[in-house]
């Protein structure tokens, strides 16, 4: 008798759950852009999730640097120290190269820079331009939800190239950095930009 009562409990409790589904009806449209493209049946998921554009700088990775995928912000992706916690990527920014020294600084609670102390900003060269040394370290907060970071340490170079700002920005525990920083200004020194 407890076996088929409970079968009976069961299934009062399966159709009491059974409700009539409403139907949705989206009626929000937007008008297709040129960055919309026309399905590709049978496309990989790196062909359908990621942009399979090919990258504008071209740069060979450093020994003991691991090589991670792209994203919409980094065009070369990198991670390197023994923490595992060190970052390198390129990107093409907005803004001017004060804008981007700027914002990096303020990333680590650092004194913005004007015009003329800029100009007094080590040179370093990148893919072939000439650009500016950013060095910083303290707490790093890269914002976006990410929490603060003590210990930490900036190395980049910032340029300004065929009118937008190239990019090539080090972050990592402080003592990581400093022992990485020759790499990558040598990184820096050995892009390409695409033809």
């Amino acid at each position: 008798m407890n076996f088929r009562a409970a079968c009976l409990l069961a299934s009062v409790v399966i159709l009491s759950s059974c409700r009539e589904k409403k139907e949705i009806t989206v009626t929000e449209t937007r008008a297709a852009t040129t960055r919309d493209a026309a399905p590709k049946l049978f496309a990989s998921s790196d062909e359908r999730f990621r942009d399979a554009k090919p990258s504008p700088v071209k740069g060979e990775t450093p020994q003991g640097w691991l090589a991670l995928p792209a994203s919409q912000f980094r065009l070369l992706n990198y991670r390197f120290g023994e923490s595992g916690m060190g970052e390198v990527w390129v990107s093409l920014a907005s803004g001017s190269v004060l804008d981007n020294v700027n914002r990096w600084f303020n990333q680590f609670g650092a004194t913005p820079v004007d015009a003329p102390a800029l100009e007094k900003l080590p040179a370093a060269a990148i893919a072939g331009f000439s650009g500016v040394l950013v060095t910083a370290e303290g707490d790093y907060a890269s914002g976006m939800g990410s929490p603060t970071k003590p210990g930490f340490a900036l190395a980049g170079v910032v340029a300004s190239v065929n009118g937008q700002i190239l990019t090539v920005k080090m972050v990592g525990p402080k003592a990581e950095v400093e022992v990485a920083r020759p790499v990558l200004e040598s990184f820096a020194k050995s892009l390409k930009m695409a033809e």
